[in-house]
């Protein structure tokens, strides 16, 4: 049976999830646990893709790091629903792009659950709306055709935090959030029930868990903090 696992961590270390991602990326190359996305928010932090260059922040006490992923410099922070996705794509018979597209459409179909109008722009992986505002972006590494980081929506994201950087390589003004559109505070747990839905509805999957406590990632900060 095609079936999809998905974790919900709540808010999270980055590091701590960067590990957890490296595990399970293993687990699922050795066939131990089926396709999972990691749902999750972060504390303030900076990620720098491959093609980032070096960054200087504007902001002091910022952790920054640099990861496997496509793309360029982003923000994650608290108010933004991060997946991660680990994903076989050769058992879901995807290319790289198609899933990209996939995570779109996914993506679009939940703003659509808001009354917000979501739409794809050539050439920048991720969701925009408005007048070309960006409300969505992804990025993803490959290992082996398992795929891992993955999607982040601004939700009630503090939108002066990407002044630090230039997000995907894009002016800080143009990234916006479902609650700059609506004018209001958006229900986190209805956005994760929408998304879960057409998550498993647009990859095709014949059945799924959600699970909320995952003692896996005790064990990573456990290891983290033998090191």
């Amino acid at each position: 049976m095609k079936k999809l696992r998905i974790i919900d961590l709540g808010m999270i270390d980055y590091q701590a999830s960067h590990e957890l991602q490296l595990k399970l990326v293993e687990e699922r190359l050795s066939n131990v646990i089926p396709d999972t996305i990691i749902l999750l928010e972060h504390p303030h932090v900076i990620t720098l893709g491959r093609r980032a260059s070096s960054l200087e922040l504007k902001i002091a006490g910022i952790p920054v790091y640099r990861v496997e992923r496509g793309g360029e410099a982003t923000y994650h922070g608290p108010g933004q629903l991060v997946g991660y996705v680990i994903l076989n794509l050769s058992k879901l018979k995807l290319t790289v792009k198609e899933l990209v597209w996939c995570l779109e459409e996914i993506l679009i179909r939940t703003l659509r659950d808001f009354g917000i109008d979501g739409f794809r722009v050539e050439g920048h992986p991720g969701v925009w709306v408005g007048s070309r505002k960006k409300i969505a972006s992804i990025g993803l590494a490959l290992k082996s055709w398992i795929t891992y980081h993955g999607f982040a929506l601004n939700v009630n994201t503090d939108l002066s935090y990407f002044k630090c950087i230039r997000p995907c390589g894009l002016d800080p003004d143009v990234m916006t959030s479902m609650e700059e559109m609506l004018g209001r505070r958006i229900d986190m747990e209805i956005v994760k029930n929408s998304l879960t839905k057409h998550l498993v509805n647009v990859l095709n999957y014949e059945a799924h868990e959600y699970v909320r406590e995952n003692l896996m990632l005790r064990d990573v900060e456990s290891k983290s903090v033998d090191k």
